[in-house]
C-alpha cells in the first residue's frame, strides 16, 4: 500500500490519534463464549474517512460496504460496484479510524469464480486499505473460499441470508427464510460459514425466529440486519440511520433527520448568497 503523507496542520482529513489498540479479529470472535455475548457488536457501514472518523469511537467495526454503489455513486444495485471502488472507499475509511475493526466488500465478480481468485482479491483489498477483514456473500458455496482464505491468513466475514449481489436470482430483496425449505437452507449456510473459518457473519433479511435460531446454533458471533435483537450485534447502512433519504427500511431505526438539516442549511446559505450577506466582514479578508 501507498503511503500517504497529509499536512497536519492544513488538511481536515487527519484524524487525532487517541490512545488505545485497533480492534481485533480474535477480539471480535472471543466476544461469543458458549453460544453467548453479553456485550452486542456494535457495526456501521461507512464509505468516508470523515464519516468513519465520527462513527470509530462508538462501533467495534466499521464496514465499508458495497451498498456504496446505492448510497455514493446512485447505481439501481450493488452488482456494478468495482474493485476500484471498494479499495478507495475502504483506504479511506481506515485513515479515518484508530478503534474499530473495518471490514471491505469484496465485490461482485471478484471471488466468486474459484478460491485462487477470491484469494487475489481479497490481497489486493488487505494491502491496498489497510483493512483487517473481507465479507463475501454466500454459504455453503462459498464454503470452500473461506476455508482457502482463512488457512492463508485472510480474516472473513460471512453474509448468508439475503445476499444482495444474488438480486436478480432472488427475484428482489424480500425477506428471506418464511417457508421452511428455505429457512433450513440458510441455516445450513450460516453453519457452513462458520465451520468454514469465518470469524463473524452478517445475517440479512430474514425472519426474526430464525435469525435468532441461528445466532442461538452457530459459534461464532452474528450481526443481524434485518434481523433479530438476540442476534450478537447489528449493522445498518449509517445514511439510513441518519436519516438522509427518503425512503426508510422497514427493519431501519431512525435516529436522526439530517437530510431535512442539510436542505434548511443549503436553504439559508442560499438566501445569504442573493441577499448579499455572505461573505459578510467575519468572513472576508482585510487589511489590519
Amino acid at each position: 500500500m501507498s503511503k500517504v503523507t497529509i499536512d497536519t496542520s492544513t488538511s481536515r482529513a487527519t484524524p487525532s490519534p487517541v490512545p488505545g489498540k485497533r480492534t481485533t479479529v480474535p477480539s471480535i470472535r472471543t466476544r461469543k463464549v458458549n453460544g453467548k455475548t453479553e456485550q452486542p457488536i456494535v457495526m456501521l457501514t461507512a464509505y468516508t474517512m470523515r464519516m468513519a472518523q465520527l462513527l470509530d469511537p462508538h462501533c467495534d467495526m466499521l464496514l465499508v460496504g458495497d451498498s456504496l454503489g446505492q448510497v455514493i455513486y446512485g447505481l439501481p444495485s450493488t452488482i456494478p460496484v468495482t474493485m476500484e471502488m471498494m479499495c478507495a472507499h475502504g483506504g479511506a475509511v481506515v485513515r479515518g479510524s484508530w478503534h474499530a475493526l473495518v471490514g471491505v466488500d469484496m465485490p461482485f465478480g471478484s471471488y466468486e469464480a474459484s478460491p485462487e481468485q477470491a484469494f487475489q482479491s481479497a490481497s489486493r483489498i488487505l494491502k491496498e486499505t489497510g483493512c483487517a477483514a473481507v465479507k463475501l456473500e454466500g454459504g455453503e458455496a462459498m464454503a470452500e473460499t473461506i476455508g482457502f482464505l482463512t488457512l492463508r491468513g485472510i480474516p472473513v466475514i460471512g453474509h448468508v441470508g439475503l445476499t444482495p449481489q444474488a438480486v436478480n436470482m432472488l427475484g428482489g430483496y424480500g425477506v428471506r427464510g418464511r417457508e421452511e425449505i428455505e429457512a433450513e437452507k440458510i441455516v445450513a449456510d450460516a453453519r457452513a460459514v462458520a465451520e468454514a473459518g469465518a470469524f463473524v457473519m452478517v445475517v440479512e433479511g430474514v425472519m426474526e425466529g430464525l435469525a435468532t435460531r441461528i445466532a442461538s446454533e452457530v459459534a461464532v458471533p452474528v450481526i443481524g440486519i434485518g434481523a433479530s435483537a438476540e442476534c450478537d450485534g447489528q449493522v445498518l447502512v449509517t445514511d439510513d440511520m441518519l436519516g438522509l433519504f427518503e425512503r426508510t427500511p422497514r427493519f431501519v431505526k431512525r435516529y436522526a433527520d439530517l437530510a431535512s438539516e442539510i436542505g434548511a442549511a443549503a436553504q439559508k446559505y442560499a438566501e445569504d448568497v442573493r441577499q448579499r450577506t455572505f461573505p459578510s466582514a467575519g468572513e472576508t479578508y482585510r487589511p489590519k
